[in-house]
């Protein structure tokens, strides 16, 4: 697949103070890196990627912390000096999503050619999002998105590129009003620094691709019902079939304690909870 980038630059640049963030989750040495999604449309028009460029400019103003950089304090705690806009990168190829297989099989999508991850060195802070919309002969586009994770998780970056969405199709406000950090979470109580372990496990992460035809996840719906008398959702469904077959591959010894890790949303769990609206973190990490 070949990729040509037409142009790079940064659409918005939207100005304001210094806005302190220290809350606890971006304090987490964890989430100080860069998430990266692909997001793909079959239809599209010549227009299409100056439309999405415009609607971003028009998304950062509500949500001006994005278009900031992270500025780290002599104690450790997070700020963000807002100006410098988002990086946005323009490209083309002549290849089709049809021909790609519209992405269904994960391991072969060329995420390096449809992510904005170059951006010119001209100063040593990084823009908070970058964002590729390349344009595909058949009329589809993509939607490359890097984003710090420091500023937000996944529910908060599916709110703002809904806002950009709503932009794009003339809304003159976004229907969610942004709500940032301070306006919400407390700054935390600050604990004593730890120093760092001695050493950390060395993980071997695979990426890996794996397709459940729904009328699986429907029969084992039926099967647990027939069971137990309880319903159950599909991610409970998925998690459990992926869950047991990944066991029964490995075969772990009869006393072997396997971990199942995912990460849940806790908005309605704090208090209050957090307003409609909140694009911070607020997630934790769930252990069976």
């Amino acid at each position: 697949m070949i990729v040509d980038f037409t142009s790079g630059h940064g659409p918005a640049d939207v100005g304001c103070g210094p806005n302190c963030m220290n809350n606890l989750l971006v304090l987490l040495p964890s989430l100080r890196c860069y998430a990266r999604t692909l997001h793909v449309f079959k239809d599209g028009h010549d227009a299409s990627v100056e439309v999405i460029r415009v609607a971003l400019s028009k998304a950062l103003v509500p949500y001006y912390p994005l278009a900031g950089r992270l500025l780290e304090s002599s104690e450790d705690e997070l700020h963000i000096s807002c100006t410098g806009g988002v990086w946005f990168v323009a490209a083309s190829t002549s290849c089709t999503l049809e021909s790609l297989n519209y992405f269904d099989d994960a391991p072969s999508v060329p995420h390096d050619d449809l992510l904005p991850d170059s951006i010119p060195e001209t100063e040593s802070l990084d823009p908070l999002v970058l964002m590729q919309v390349t344009s595909f002969k058949c009329g589809g586009y993509v939607i490359g998105l890097t984003f710090c994770h420091s500023i937000r998780d996944g529910l908060g970056a599916a709110q703002f590129l809904n806002a950009v969405g709503e932009f794009a199709r003339g809304f003159a406000h976004p229907s969610i009003e942004p709500i940032w950090f301070s306006e919400v979470l407390p700054s935390p109580v600050r604990e004593p620094k730890l120093p760092p372990p001695l050493l950390m496990p060395n993980y071997q992460l695979k990426h890996a691709s794996i397709d459940i035809p729904a009328q699986k996840i429907d029969q084992l719906k039926q099967e647990f019902f027939h069971l137990t008398g309880r319903s159950c959702s599909t991610f409970e469904v998925v998690a459990a079939a992926i869950w047991r077959s990944q066991t029964q591959v490995i075969n772990f010894s009869k006393n072997s304690i396997v971990k199942l890790v995912f990460f849940a949303n806790t908005r309605h769990l704090l208090n209050p909870p957090a307003p409609q609206g909140f694009y911070g973190n607020c997630f934790s990490s769930i252990i069976a």
